[in-house]
């Protein structure tokens, strides 16, 4: 493990603060509970420009590739990060279906670029300290998701 400065640590607690934020938790909810899509049709349809919903997916998207920004240029110990956050990693497998269409949509081939780097990092970081632990946080996240649209499903039906 690297050396963890105080100023380090006062940066993680303000990115923690920031998480905090009314908005950005609100947007960081409605996006980990809604934002299953596998196609831009979907993207279109469950977040279309100039809805709430849209503002919320930008503030996400922008919290976390900003937030990888800043520990991709070792502003903050990775392990330190690691240690204490892994939704990035859950932001980016919901990303990742479309991703290479927004990339062409936006021609902009490194956007999203640190959050992705980030995460692979990550899964590395994961996977020495706890082989199969990303797979089965992908299992638990699928049968999460798969519970809740069930619940959807029988609110509105009943």
């Amino acid at each position: 493990m690297g050396e963890v400065t105080n100023e380090q640590v006062n940066l993680m607690l303000r990115l923690f603060e920031e998480r905090r934020e009314t908005r950005l938790r609100e947007a960081r909810e409605w996006f980990g509970a809604n934002f299953h899509v596998k196609s831009m049709e979907e993207v279109t349809r469950v977040c279309p420009p100039g809805s709430k919903e849209n503002a919320y997916v930008r503030m996400v998207l922008g919290y976390w590739e900003m937030v990888a920004s800043i520990v991709n240029r070792g502003l903050i110990d990775e392990d330190f990060f690691f240690e204490s956050n892994g939704e990035q990693w859950v932001v980016w497998e919901q990303v990742k279906p479309v991703i290479g269409a927004w990339r062409a949509m936006f021609s902009s081939p490194n956007f999203l670029a640190n959050l992705e780097e980030q995460v692979k990092r990550l899964e590395a970081w994961r996977e020495k300290r706890s082989p199969g632990s990303n797979e089965a946080i992908r299992k638990v996240l699928a049968q999460m998701r798969e519970a809740t649209q069930t619940a959807k499903a029988q609110a509105a039906g009943g």
